[in-house]
């Protein structure tokens, strides 16, 4: 019997805001972004939620960033995502998102993270959550520093190659399989399974749904995860290495949201393709 998953893009589709913005406050407190920065951060999370801002605006947003945060210190992110994670994006979750993976967990299916952030934003975030498996942005480290190149991005085409991979690893059958997101630049994400659904369609991905068929769902109750899962955070498998991915704070966003163009194939990366790393098994 082949297995399913049903695959998750983060951002406005699980949770309400940008994940790698969200974290510009708890950043500035620990000495990472100047007020400067800050004001560039909380600027660019309201074109995010707006979804107003064009590739020529995403691409000057873009090199602000990457300078901005290469030469960071990969540990220091990371402590300060792991210890601010509750307070910045538990209350982001949406609740009809909740609901769904909590729907597809009970029908046996693997629920699968795919987001063009940060590995140290959505691997907490998905262990958070509890789902199975992780793909997100990769950059490259330094002696411990990170150096604003990409090692992997998970956008646009590159996000439907790590789920044929992850579907030939784990076993799917990517036409029983189930994809969601808001955005035009995942639609290669939402063809490549076959049951895909746009949630909080950009303009868009709202008229390829309509001419592809596909439902079109709104969310719109964000809901504390404390409130609903209760259990300990589970280890997920990621399509990250830890302890690499913490620039992509902006970049990652604007990759998500750029038009879609080649990126660097999977094949260019120093681990075989844009997943490492042993699947969590379910118990029994």
């Amino acid at each position: 019997m082949t297995r399913a998953a049903a695959f998750f893009d983060l951002d406005k589709t699980v949770i309400a805001k940008s994940s790698t913005l969200a974290f510009g406050r708890p950043f500035f407190q620990g000495g990472l972004l100047n007020r400067r920065a800050v004001l560039k951060t909380a600027y660019a999370q309201l074109v995010f939620s707006r979804a107003g801002a064009d590739a020529q605006q995403m691409e000057r947003l873009r090199a602000q960033l990457t300078s901005m945060v290469t030469g960071w210190d990969a540990d220091t992110v990371h402590d300060i995502v792991r210890e601010t994670l509750h307070e910045i994006v538990d209350p982001l979750v949406y609740a009809e998102a909740a609901d769904l993976i909590e729907e597809h967990r009970a029908a046996g299916r693997e629920i699968v993270i795919v987001s063009s952030s940060g590995a140290e934003m959505v691997v907490p975030i998905g262990e958070m959550l509890g789902v199975d498996r992780v793909v997100a942005t990769r950059m490259v480290t330094a002696d411990g520093r990170y150096t604003g190149e990409i090692d992997f991005y998970a956008y646009g085409e590159n996000k439907a190659s790590a789920m044929r991979e992850l579907a030939v690893e784990g076993g799917y059958d990517l036409a029983d399989c189930y994809a969601y997101s808001d955005s035009i630049t995942d639609l290669p994400m939402l063809s490549a399974v076959g049951h895909p659904t746009a949630v909080n369609p950009d303009r868009g991905l709202r008229k390829a749904a309509l001419e592809h068929g596909w439902p079109v769902l709104q969310f719109t109750r964000p809901v504390s995860m404390r409130a609903r899962f209760s259990a300990p955070p589970t280890p997920v498998v990621t399509g990250a290495a830890m302890g690499v991915g913490a620039a992509v704070v902006g970049l990652a966003w604007y990759a998500r949201h750029r038009a879609l163009r080649s990126g660097p194939a999977a094949s260019t990366v120093d681990v075989p393709g844009p997943l490492t790393g042993r699947r969590r098994r379910r118990g029994a």
